[in-house]
């Protein structure tokens, strides 16, 4: 029987309202904006920091910068030891614990961060990939006062950035069919694929 289901989702298909829908139907906790505010908590920052690193891995900047320090080439620039810092390797290390605590409960959504390759063990987890055309995703993220130039930059920066976070620390493809017991197209609207995914889970 399933207990946790995971739901991944291309930036403006519509996924993470279908998770709230679900949600609902099932009367389980919804792990999604609050999942970033528990991963701040753990870390003691403000959420503002945690938000930055949200399904996103470091800038190369903050790479290159953390590779110098560790290599000892800018100590000698730097007078004290380095700042402790919140960078992408904390947060997908918090993101694991909060998930695993929460998978252990059970009864859960949980939208995206990498819960589908972190559960994947899980024989009561049950993962979604929710996608859908490119013209109703970018009337979603227009939707939200964007012009079609900046919805366009989003929908492809979004989509990089949750593929590069899964590939980096979890060698695995974003959209790997295998990572997935159902992988749906929101355009067949929110009620069809809730009772979709219901139906796949037994329900």
């Amino acid at each position: 029987m399933f207990r946790i289901v995971t739901v991944a989702r291309e930036y403006g298909s519509g996924g993470a309202g279908i998770a709230q829908l679900l949600a609902d139907h099932l009367d389980w906790k919804l792990l999604d904006r609050c999942l970033v505010e528990k991963i701040a908590e753990h870390a003691r920052i403000d959420p503002k920091l945690a938000e930055q690193y949200d399904e996103r891995p470091d800038p190369w900047i903050n790479r290159i910068v953390l590779s110098l320090w560790h290599g000892g080439l800018m100590r000698g620039a730097m007078a004290g030891p380095m700042p402790e810092l919140f960078d992408a390797d904390a947060m997908a290390s918090l993101s694991r614990q909060v998930i695993e605590e929460a998978a252990a409960i059970g009864n859960c959504v949980i939208v995206g961060r990498a819960s589908q390759c972190i559960l994947q063990h899980r024989s009561d987890a049950f993962h979604v990939f929710v996608y859908a055309p490119r013209a109703e995703r970018l009337r979603r993220i227009q939707s939200r006062h964007a012009s079609k130039a900046e919805a366009e930059l989003a929908l492809e920066a979004r989509d990089q950035e949750r593929a590069a976070l899964i590939r980096r620390y979890y060698n695995q493809d974003w959209a790997n069919r295998h990572l997935y017991d159902m992988m749906i197209s929101s355009k067949l609207g929110d009620e069809t694929v809730l009772s979709s995914i219901l139906r796949a889970m037994g329900l």
